[in-house]
């Protein structure tokens, strides 16, 4: 049933409760080899109205007037109300064993014996807190699991074959509104997708204008973002315990990254120059491109010692230099939070980054 609720929104105090990012989620579950994912029956109808406001839902159909006894769509404040719920049913386990996001609640470990045991906690929670779940969009115990529009596995985080088959049948866009929903869909996935920002250039510079204008350029991206998401590889998940690599290099037009470990990449990062960046000497591009790729990856690399690798050699010497300028300045500045090793790959072996920055 939809019902308009935008009175009732215009008049109430917003109520804002932190959601997960999927990628901090994501990274909780490395190294775990089994999975169970648990899916809530009408979610937001298992939250009980508090008695005495149910009024305040009231909406008039043919059939008469009627009145919210649970909390339904709508409702500015039904997300962030629906997320602090789950939370606090479910915060024992969340980080340990469990990852929760709105309905949706992935449980994860290590072994088939764990498995059985955090299952059991959390179905039992479940029980006492009078929350139930629908048996048909559950998945019990398996070695890999669809979260969120991943698939997420032993071995690492892929795209959902589903999602990758939509972005292939995606139709040529005519209009800037096809443009948006194209654009959006790949950007949610470009962690998989080397030189994203570059190849995705023309079609983003179509948003830029008033008229829908579909060049060449941007046709071509369109089928090059389709054939490189068929090829996306499976990134591996962070292992906090192994040290982080991180390749960097720096084009005319671009800048590019790849995070790894033990030479497995977990993800790719990109970004096109443009105004008086395009104008920056190869050693100031090079220098951003670290900058940025650290600033992108800081969540992962703040809090230990890591490897930077630059195929530009005069790198190595940034912190041994007396005169700096002022831009320079600000990013030895900013390394400076930082532990890190920096050493010289050449353009021969730093393929992906160089490649990312193409």
């Amino acid at each position: 049933m939809c019902v308009d609720s935008r009175a009732i929104n215009k008049i109430t105090v917003k109520y804002r409760f932190p959601i997960p990012r999927l990628d901090d989620m994501l990274d909780m579950m490395s190294g775990a080899t089994i999975f169970s994912k648990i899916d809530l029956k009408s979610g937001y109808h298992q939250i009980r109205i508090r008695p005495g406001d149910e009024w305040k839902t009231a909406f008039k159909t043919k059939d008469g007037l009627y009145e919210w006894m649970v909390m339904p769509f709508g409702l500015t404040n039904a997300p962030s109300t629906f997320m602090r719920v789950m939370t606090q049913v479910l915060r024992p386990f969340m980080g340990k064993f469990l990852v929760v996001y709105f309905d949706d609640i992935l449980i994860y470990s290590k072994s088939l014996e764990h498995h059985i045991d955090h299952l059991s906690q959390v179905c039992l929670t479940l029980r006492k807190e009078k929350l139930f779940a629908n048996p048909k969009k559950c998945v019990f115990m398996t070695d890999q699991v669809i979260f969120l529009g991943f698939v997420v596995s032993s071995q690492g985080v892929s795209a959902d074959p589903q999602k990758v088959q939509a972005i292939v049948e995606w139709p040529e866009p005519r209009s800037i509104r096809d443009v948006r929903s194209f654009h959006g869909l790949a950007t949610f996935y470009r962690r998989f997708i080397k030189e994203f920002s570059v190849i995705m250039a023309p079609i983003t510079d179509c948003l830029k204008k008033e008229e829908f204008r579909w060049s060449e350029e941007a046709a071509t991206a369109f089928k090059e973002i389709k054939q490189r998401m068929t090829d996306a590889p499976v990134m591996r998940l962070p292992d906090f315990s192994k040290v982080f690599e991180v390749a960097c290099d720096a084009s005319g037009i671009g800048i590019g990254g790849v995070l790894s470990q033990e030479k497995h990449p977990i993800a790719y990062f990109s970004a096109k120059l443009s105004g008086a960046k395009l104008n920056y000497s190869t050693y100031d591009k090079e220098f951003y491109a670290v900058v940025q790729s650290l600033r992108h990856w800081r969540h992962y690399l703040l809090p230990q010692e890591f490897v930077i690798y630059s195929d530009h050699e005069a790198l190595r010497y940034l912190n041994s230099q007396k005169k700096l300028n002022a831009r320079r300045a600000r990013w030895v500045e900013f390394l400076q939070d930082y532990t890190y090793t920096l050493k010289h790959m050449a353009g021969v072996e730093n393929k992906v980054a160089d490649a990312l920055s193409r």
